[in-house]
């Protein structure tokens, strides 16, 4: 009889300290869509393996994707609105229509993923309250047409970053990145193209601009306080009324 107690309770706390079943295998686009559709708004996908999935256009709003595995990715149009994506892995993930609006990025891996025309407000213009964050994110190598104004996206990751505006390409207005109020503090843009991307009223202190193309790209307003320009190529960028103190690497002070 003791022996037979002693055998269940063994079985019991062997099933208690092993890992959750499926927990590092991949999900299929199927699988992922199904669970979503069974718990939509609140989803549950953290630390799961969604590498090279087809998930185009799906709902993943208010899901949980922390430190999830979405390198890869084909993420066209998919909405993460409020969703929490932080740590996680979405390197070469295709994210062209995503919705951002609040979504949280926080130390994710965005490097070589392509973010063009990236949904990241409900109206015309960007809002505090519909902002996302990216504090410590990789997006380096990214190619990224995005308005990420209000954002945190301190400590973030830009270096080779391609975001230079084609003007070829502009027939019906100009698409391009913004960073309009934008908390960039401590973020590195070294040798990144930004051409004609706009930095109005960002804050940009102690950031690393080394070997960057900054043509025509605008800094109205934005505070610069001991960021790092040397190397950057600057024909036509405007600096008025920006706060300057201890910058690096600019041939005059604007």
């Amino acid at each position: 009889m003791h022996r037979t107690r002693r055998l269940t309770l063994a079985i019991v706390c062997a099933l208690c300290t092993a890992p959750a079943a499926g927990a590092g295998e991949h999900l299929g686009a199927a699988e992922v869509r199904a669970m979503v559709a069974a718990a939509p708004g609140r989803a549950d996908l953290s630390g799961r393996d969604l590498s090279g999935d087809d998930l185009t256009g799906l709902d993943l709003s208010g899901a949980r994707l922390a430190g999830s595995n979405l390198a890869g990715a084909n993420l066209h149009g998919v909405k993460l609105v409020g969703a929490d994506l932080q740590g996680a892995n979405l390197s070469r993930a295709d994210l062209t229509f995503a919705w951002f609006i609040r979504a949280r990025f926080d130390g994710a891996n965005l490097s070589g993923a392509t973010l063009q025309t990236v949904i990241t407000s409900t109206g015309m213009e960007n809002t505090p309250d519909q902002a996302a964050s990216f504090v410590g994110a990789n997006l380096s190598d990214a190619n990224i047409t995005v308005h990420f104004s209000f954002d945190d996206m301190r400590g973030a990751n830009f270096s080779r970053a391609n975001m230079t505006v084609v003007m070829a390409n502009q027939s019906m207005g100009l698409l391009r990145t913004e960073f309009i109020a934008t908390n960039l503090d401590g973020a590195n843009f070294s040798d990144a193209g930004l051409g004609h991307v706009t930095f109005r009223f960002a804050k940009l202190r102690h950031a690393n601009f080394r070997g960057a193309d900054l043509s025509d790209a605008d800094f109205t307003g934005a505070y610069l306080n001991d960021a790092d320009f040397t190397g950057a190529k600057t024909p036509r960028a405007t600096f008025e009324s920006a706060t300057m103190t201890g910058v690096k690497g600019l041939d005059h002070t604007r």
